[in-house]
């Protein structure tokens, strides 16, 4: 999975990062339009001191839960992160005040559900680009959450708590060693397994 996403990443002509402990953080949508579960992919992948590449897989959601869809929290509409790749994205911060995450700190590109009817909207709403407050954070303080609901308004959401734990504990090493710029890729599965098929 880790080359498919390195080769999808190089035919998209998107940075990969490869000093030691250097972040490379990808979230992979799923082929799936209806929202609410954690269906989505956060792939973190680094070299260790040797140069060998390591890299972890944690379920989360890319995309806005049910009751965000339903109930707008922007007149324009719900925000879905476009794909695309945000140099510099996100920072080391605090999530709504409660504790810490990958907070937004540049703007990112984001397409406007606007029709209320809880089906994802990829292709059809109004983009905007900008900062929104879509961080990178957790569910629930403990254990895996089964449904996103109010967990996500466009957020980038770890279902678990363990893994979201250990994103941060990567995160800070990668704060100490290069500063507190992170950049977020969000690619779509059917680009990886069209990229999976060539190899």
């Amino acid at each position: 999975m880790l080359l498919a996403i390195q080769n999808t990443m190089l035919a998209k002509a998107y940075k990969i990062y490869s000093r030691p402990f250097e972040l490379n953080i990808v979230g992979v949508r799923a082929n799936s339009t209806v929202p609410n579960s954690f269906d989505d992919t956060v792939i973190v992948f680094y070299k260790n001191n040797s140069g060998d590449w390591q890299y972890h897989k944690f379920p989360a959601t890319t995309d806005p839960g049910t009751f965000w869809l339903r109930n707008l929290m922007n007149p324009q509409g719900t925000a879905i992160v476009k794909q695309g790749q945000y140099i510099g994205s996100h920072g080391i911060g605090i999530h709504r005040g409660k504790y810490q995450a990958l907070t937004q700190k540049r703007p990112l590109t984001v397409i406007r559900d606007y029709d209320r009817d809880a089906v994802l909207d990829f292709n059809n709403g109004k983009e905007q680009t900008g900062i929104f407050g879509i961080n990178i954070h957790r569910a629930s303080v403990n254990g895996t959450t089964k449904f996103v609901e109010k967990h996500s308004a466009g957020c980038q959401v770890f279902a678990n708590i363990d893994d979201f734990n250990l994103f941060m504990q990567l995160a800070q090493r990668h704060k100490q060693l290069y500063g507190n710029d992170f950049t977020y890729t969000l690619i779509d599965e059917r680009a990886l397994v069209r990229e999976a098929k060539k190899n």
